[in-house]
């Protein structure tokens, strides 16, 4: 970086939805940061708990700046975290985690050495609220947010090996270039929608930013209870599919590609299935990742449904 530059800044912002329980721990983990200056952000998105209760002492202290917003949905929240300051980089954190204290340290750092880097996150541990079960695989954990590409830093140039949200930090010129995050993309309260910063990460690749893991700028993301059962994972896989689904059709893939990239997967998916009997934990990976082409060759159906013309008389 030339020295004769300002030094870059840096805003750490929290988008969180009636998440009372976990706000708290995610806040102070910030006020830990072993660094001099820094914003904190908390975005507010339609929560109908204690969140600005909870919140409220943090802003009247000055420490961190609340923001309300009304338009339910994770991708909404983060552009407006974007808006709300002049930072140079954006380091979202999800309510639910808890950052190391060199967290926002480490993360300017690398954008301080690097000005093509465009996105960057770190290592994310997962803290159990008791022993998982012997179902869930080392692959089904990353739908909890672990995330863990070894103890050296890796330059991604796969879009699929992208940071996790839950630890996932941006350039904000960049990311106003490309439109924010596609509010099409990534949670919407109860739905269970992913892929916005995957697809932020493919933009930056294509654009020939760099994109970064960095294994020092560590969270640990809590395990709601909640979500330690067959149902929550086989829902969220198919949430993934949907996700998939508008991540294709964003970057034009055409619809007979889609039904055979579903079919393929489907199938692939369910021989695994079989195959693993004997093995729980593989098993139910491979029924869930089944249930998420289920609900990416649903979309498709539905948009070929859409888009049918309508017959003329004397046609049907």
């Amino acid at each position: 970086m030339d020295q004769s530059s300002p030094p870059l800044t840096i805003a750490a912002i929290i988008c969180t939805h009636n998440r009372d329980r976990y706000l708290q721990a995610a806040i102070e983990s910030l006020l830990r940061q072993a660094l001099p200056a820094f914003e904190i952000l908390v975005i507010d998105n339609a929560s109908t708990d204690g969140t600005a209760a909870l919140v409220q002492p943090y802003a009247a202290e000055g420490r961190v700046r609340y923001l309300y917003e009304a338009e339910l949905g994770l991708s909404v929240a983060r552009n407006r975290g974007a808006e709300e300051t002049q930072a140079d980089i954006l380091a979202y954190l999800d309510d639910d985690a808890i950052a190391d204290d060199h967290w926002l340290p480490e993360l300017l750092q690398a954008y301080g050495h690097n000005p093509r880097l465009a996105v960057a996150g770190g290592k994310v541990t997962l803290i159990w609220p008791h022993q998982p079960p012997p179902w869930i695989s080392d692959s089904l954990t990353g739908a909890l947010g672990a995330f863990d590409l070894g103890s050296e830093p890796v330059a991604i140039r796969d879009p699929r090996l992208t940071p996790r949200g839950v630890n996932y930090s941006v350039r904000r010129d960049f990311l106003q270039g490309v439109g924010g995050f596609d509010p099409h993309l990534g949670r919407i309260g109860k739905k269970l929608l992913s892929n916005e910063e995957l697809y932020v990460t493919e933009l930056a690749l294509k654009q020939g930013w760099d994109v970064t893991y960095i294994p020092t700028a560590l969270v640990g993301h809590q395990v709601s209870p909640e979500r330690i059962n067959r149902r929550w994972f086989l829902e969220r896989s198919w949430w993934q599919g949907v996700s998939e689904y508008y991540r294709d059709q964003a970057g034009q893939v055409t619809t007979a590609d889609q039904v055979r990239r579903g079919g393929e997967r489907l199938l692939r998916g369910a021989y695994k299935t079989v195959k693993y009997l004997g093995n729980a934990a593989l098993c139910f990976d491979n029924l869930a990742y089944v249930y998420g082409q289920i609900g990416y060759l649903w979309c498709v159906v539905e948009g070929l449904a859409r888009h049918r013309p309508t017959p003329k008389p004397g046609e049907l």
